[in-house]
């Protein structure tokens, strides 16, 4: 089996300040039931003015390898039961690590907030455009 890809930790004070000065909305490129790893985009200001990278993963899913190693999974777990978010680097795009293997849209939105705590704003200044995605086929469910 091969290792997981290195996720650097992300200190939240070294994201950009129009995180914390403007209205903020999180939009993926595909939809949040498609798997573990949800590629999305921040943006900021009404004319989309500025723009992030920012993704979720999904930590816990291991199949057909780990997605994180021991390390990082345990410290996105202790964060999220603390109310918190690990924020990491994958391929050098923010990524919200959260525990699980897929995603639901009281998660996504629950990271959001979260997100919008550790930079320091209220999570009314964040919004989310989902899209909704089919469900991914999992290993051993029958009638997929």
């Amino acid at each position: 089996m091969s290792a997981p890809p290195p996720l650097d930790p992300v200190d939240p004070f070294d994201l950009p300040e129009w995180l914390g000065e403007s209205e903020v909305t999180w939009t993926p490129e595909v939809g949040v039931r498609t798997g573990h790893h949800v590629v999305g985009l921040l943006s900021g200001d009404a004319d989309n003015a500025h723009e992030l990278a920012c993704d979720l993963l999904a930590v816990d899913e291991a199949y057909p390898a780990p997605v994180a190693d021991d390390q990082t999974r345990l410290r996105a777990h202790q964060a999220w039961r603390h109310g918190q978010i690990l924020l990491v680097a994958h391929d050098g795009r923010l990524t919200l690590a959260i525990p699980g293997t897929a995603f639901t849209a009281d998660q996504v939105l629950d990271a959001l907030s979260r997100l919008a705590k550790a930079v320091g704003v209220s999570p009314d200044r964040f919004a989310a455009r989902l899209r909704i995605g089919a469900e991914s086929p999992r290993r051993g469910t029958p009638g997929r």
